[in-house]
């Protein structure tokens, strides 16, 4: 029985480091979208983390500030769980916990990189390849969600904006 506890909170840099490492390997760090995160501040009040019954970290998920173009968004990601621990619906709590913090009159766009099979659950659609992240990224793996309608009309490059924090 694996039981888990989700909570509002930012991990401690360690632990936090730790559990992106195993999740995602050191190459992590190249990926395109951690370049929407340097020089970025997450956005506090979207940190949500997953412990397991002995308080270890074994989930956590983070939003950051955006632009795609002119209109405000939020990174989602990294969404990262424990191996242990995958396959288990921890991933679709914490995403739906999470999406349920963000103000959609303050970021009316969730934008991730990801598999579109896994992250249409909780309504994201593949992005108009009017969208450009500064970097390279399998089109089909830019996700958005947001009214549908605004989705289809995205366009411009996406930086970060650490002035919406």
């Amino acid at each position: 029985m694996h039981s888990f506890k989700i909570t509002p909170c930012r991990p401690d840099a360690a632990s936090l480091t730790a559990l992106l490492d195993l999740c995602f390997g050191p190459g992590r760090l190249a990926r395109t979208a951690e370049r929407l995160r340097e020089g970025n501040s997450p956005v506090p009040d979207y940190d949500f983390c997953a412990h397991d019954a002995q308080g270890q970290l074994i989930g956590s998920i983070s939003f950051w500030p955006l632009y795609i173009g002119q209109e405000p968004a939020v990174l989602l990601g990294p969404l990262a769980v424990h191996p242990e621990h995958q396959g288990l619906g921890l991933g679709e709590q914490l995403m739906q916990t999470a999406l349920q913090a963000v103000e959609a009159t303050r970021f009316p766009f969730v934008l991730l990189v990801g598999d579109l099979p896994y992250y249409e659950r909780v309504g994201f659609q593949v992005a108009p390849r009017t969208v450009r992240l500064p970097g390279p990224v399998d089109p089909t793996r830019l996700l958005v969600k947001g009214d549908s309608a605004l989705c289809a009309d995205l366009t411009g490059l996406v930086r970060p904006a650490p002035d919406l924090c």
